[in-house]
């Protein structure tokens, strides 16, 4: 088996055949859980959270910033490893389903594309205050927050480094 090809195709090139997959697992009655973030340096507390997140449904898809979204959210000398790294190591976790990019500073038109039946966030955002929260409500779906792993970020990862 290809396993470089294989993880590859879970990276989202193109969205109008993304939206042939999504039809699909909706036509299979497939749970669509979406998530999102940076995952600039992936850590335990990364793998922890995405593992919970996929929990909750059959489908993990994860919406990741670009690095220009990166960059203006978390500054200059962010992000350390490039979208198509950051991609291909999330996609390498075997309950990942989909990786989609978005350029914009919050994940609402890509919530709005993907329709989720659970929208997750870390457990610091209230689950109301949370992006796309009204979306996936109207829809009768759930949000649902997860606690963060403490001592584990990649902030206090570079910190570490100095």
């Amino acid at each position: 088996m290809d396993y470089l090809a294989f993880i590859g195709n879970k990276i989202v090139e193109n969205r109008e055949n993304f939206q042939l997959t999504l039809n699909q697992w909706r036509f299979q009655n497939e749970k669509i859980v979406f998530t999102n973030g940076c995952f600039d340096i992936l850590h335990r507390g990364h793998v922890e959270y995405l593992a919970q997140a996929a929990s909750f449904g059959t489908k993990l898809v994860i919406g990741l910033n670009t690095d220009a979204s990166v960059k203006r959210l978390k500054g200059e000398s962010r992000p350390v490893n490039c979208q198509q790294a950051r991609a291909l190591l999330l996609s390498s976790l075997l309950f990942t389903d989909k990786i989609v990019f978005f350029d914009e500073d919050t994940p609402l038109e890509l919530i709005r594309f993907v329709q989720p039946d659970v929208l997750v966030k870390g457990a610091d955002y209230k689950a109301e205050d949370i992006v796309g929260y009204d979306i996936v409500k109207a829809k009768g779906g759930e949000v649902v927050t997860i606690d963060l792993t403490q001592g584990y970020s990649t902030t206090s990862i570079l910190n570490k480094l100095g």
